[in-house]
């Protein structure tokens, strides 16, 4: 799912409370993304390394992205790794951080709408290297609908609001 999508689930799910748990939420559903490709796009931005053709149809060739990437891209895609923190966060805080949970729902889109073409899921990271091999969320038959229903979603929410708020 692109990295847009997963914040506005992310704040629809879990950010509705008020302003700021609606970014708190949006932040942790687009940081599994930001924090595994953001270096990569900021180096690449900055000319500091070469940057792919992503002109294509096709994704990208794997050789032409850094290995760090995976690297990050499997902790911050793993259902374990996810888990484990938000448990450590409860029990610190002793309260659940309920916005963190946007976390693993990024991955939980991710499992079925990323295939073994171009960076599957590894949800069970370290304890496995399974994936999942989904049907990619850049094809219009997973990008459109998507779209749509958190279009509809997001209109259903605020006129909601707006009708509790008169």
């Amino acid at each position: 799912m692109d990295i847009v999508s997963h914040g506005l689930w992310g704040s629809l799910t879990f950010g509705r409370k008020n302003k700021k748990s609606f970014w708190l939420s949006f932040l942790f559903g687009v940081a599994p993304d930001l924090f595994s490709f953001g270096i990569f796009f900021i180096s690449t931005f900055l000319g500091l390394t070469e940057r792919p053709d992503w002109t294509r149809a096709e994704p990208p060739s794997l050789s032409t992205i850094p290995a760090y990437v995976g690297y990050f891209y499997n902790f911050t895609h793993s259902l374990i790794i996810a888990t484990s923190v938000f448990l450590i966060i409860w029990l610190i805080y002793r309260k659940p951080f309920l916005e963190m949970l946007a976390w693993p729902l990024h991955i939980l889109f991710d499992i079925p709408t990323h295939s073994y073409q171009f960076f599957p899921t590894p949800f069970l990271w370290p304890l496995s290297n399974f994936k999942f091999n989904g049907h990619s969320w850049a094809d219009p038959i997973i990008f459109f609908p998507n779209l749509a229903v958190l279009i509809i979603l997001y209109a259903v929410f605020l006129i909601r609001k707006k009708r509790a708020n008169h």
